[in-house]
């Protein structure tokens, strides 16, 4: 049984993570870490339901003690210094917290010299079957297809777009053998005219209490081609989450992400 740490404990996420361990044999936690202005630290790590008799700390070299691997949900500011801990403790990472920024990707790259890091924007494993297959939608149907890439969430999420919608901005991107941050649309204010030739446009929605919903979509003239994903449970992006962490642990240093996890 793997011992398992959790950056961002009293998020949604982290809650997630505590009901799907139930499920989950192949693990226990170890660790439970919150930000030194958490209300619920020296509490018990679930919010309700049984206690699981590991309390919530802001330390984390306290937290990571004893971990085979730690899953990071807090905040995309916060990556860079969880992941430098856990390189000192010689503990894998998967970092699932989104909104971070390039120069935190470079640390995280550098960080992945000394043990394995997972970056998954999104652990659903459906999600990661949807990055392949708009790869191959792009590669196959080729740039003169304009992309739209549109997400919805819950009112509280704080990044846009999503990190799993720029992921597969880059899927797209990658397949076209161009940078995305050339061809990336985010805002149409103020601009005239047609769209740009290759570009690839995003929309965001934030309301209510949506999961998480995302639709890439290939247009030409006479017909239009939409990959969707829709998640009606967050309880989906704990599984994969956990898959992915038992993946992880005893695989050598470097930079992986969900597609490794699924041979894809």
């Amino acid at each position: 049984m793997h011992a398992l740490a959790i950056f961002g404990i009293t998020g949604r996420m982290g809650q997630s993570l505590l009901h799907a361990l139930h499920d989950t044999p192949a693990f226990r936690l170890s660790g439970a870490i919150a930000s030194a202005a958490s209300g619920r630290l020296g509490r018990d790590a679930a919010g309700e339901g049984p206690p699981t008799g590991v309390l919530i700390t802001a330390d984390s070299g306290l937290g990571l003690q004893g971990a085979s691997v730690a899953v990071d949900f807090s905040l995309g500011t916060c990556v860079t210094a969880h992941a430098r801990v856990c390189a000192a403790a010689g503990v894998p990472i998967l970092i699932g917290a989104t909104g971070f920024d390039a120069a935190s990707r470079d640390v995280l790259q550098q960080v992945a010299r000394d043990i394995p890091v997972l970056i998954a924007p999104n652990t659903s494993v459906g999600v990661s079957a949807v990055a392949k297959l708009v790869s191959l939608a792009a590669a196959g149907l080729g740039p003169s297809y304009d992309v739209e890439i549109s997400e919805a969430h819950h009112r509280m999420k704080r990044d846009a777009p999503s990190g799993t919608a720029l992921a597969l901005g880059e899927a797209v991107a990658q397949a076209r053998g161009v940078a995305l941050q050339e061809v990336a649309i985010y805002d149409r204010t103020g601009l005239s005219g047609p769209r740009k030739p290759g570009s690839i446009g995003f929309s965001v929605l934030r309301a209510g209490d949506i999961v998480g919903e995302h639709t890439v979509t290939f247009a030409a003239a006479g017909e239009r081609v939409e990959i969707t994903h829709r998640a009606t449970d967050r309880i989906t992006f704990a599984r994969g989450a956990l898959r992915a962490a038992e993946w992880l642990v005893g695989r050598p240093a470097g930079l992986y992400g969900m597609q490794n996890v699924l041979g894809l």
